[in-house]
């Protein structure tokens, strides 16, 4: 069984869900407690912060190579970034580290593509949302993405990290939120990406008719199958 290597803390909701889901599910599935060994690397989030407001990708993708290079020499046979916002420097971070890394945006796109959809909403932090890395990946996959009005963009990545990221939820939020979804499903989307981490601590799919893809539970997934599978 392959170890698996965690990049988190951004933020810690996210990471404990990684691991939680992981191990939990291990033993449902198998009946016992012999999960993958997991190693995690919870990076300063503070500094990444600072990076995405300030556009220092290029700084971020080397702190994350740093990290993951970390985890790489204590034994992790492949890694994640346990953060969706990050993967906008994903290909710079994969080509400088040396072992396999697992996609949030790849292990998503299989899972709409599985359910057949071809239109789908995407939300998340305004980086997420504003950059292409998640949406030209939907569309080189034939399925087209779409994003709520700017000015809920800035609002809901307010909410992300004023109040998600530091573990807290509130109504009002949860229905701001709830009308983007409307509003998505008027437009044609017929599922939704809680394309952040920390979505899934405020939306859950009793909230929505339009199926939710959690991208927390998917990156997890695809990681714990690839652990107890033969090759990555």
């Amino acid at each position: 069984m392959k170890r698996i290597g965690i990049l988190g803390g951004m933020s810690p909701e996210a990471t404990a869900l990684y691991y939680e889901h992981i191990t939990r599910t291990y033993t449902a599935r198998h009946g016992d407690f012999g999960y993958p060994e997991i190693l995690i690397y919870s990076v300063n989030f503070q500094r990444y912060v600072d990076w995405q407001r300030s556009g220092a990708w290029h700084e971020a993708a080397r702190g994350m190579v740093a990290s993951l290079e970390s985890l790489r020499r204590a034994g992790a046979s492949f890694g994640l970034i346990a953060a969706n916002t990050m993967h906008h420097v994903f290909e710079e971070v994969r080509q400088a580290v040396g072992m396999p890394l697992v996609s949030i945006v790849d292990a998503t796109i299989e899972a709409i593509a599985k359910a057949g959809l071809q239109r789908v909403g995407l939300l998340g932090t305004i980086f997420t949302m504003r950059e292409r890395f998640f949406l030209d990946g939907l569309e080189r996959a034939g399925i087209e993405g779409l994003v709520p009005e700017p000015d809920v963009q800035l609002r809901m990545n307010r909410i992300i990290f004023e109040q998600l990221c530091r573990g807290e939820t509130r109504p009002e939020s949860r229905r701001l939120y709830l009308e983007a979804i409307a509003q998505l499903e008027d437009r044609g989307a017929r599922g939704i990406i809680l394309g952040c981490t920390e979505l899934p601590l405020l939306i859950s799919p009793a909230d929505s008719a339009l199926p939710l893809f959690n991208t927390a539970i998917l990156h997890a997934e695809k990681a714990l199958a690839l652990a107890v599978e033969d090759g990555v």
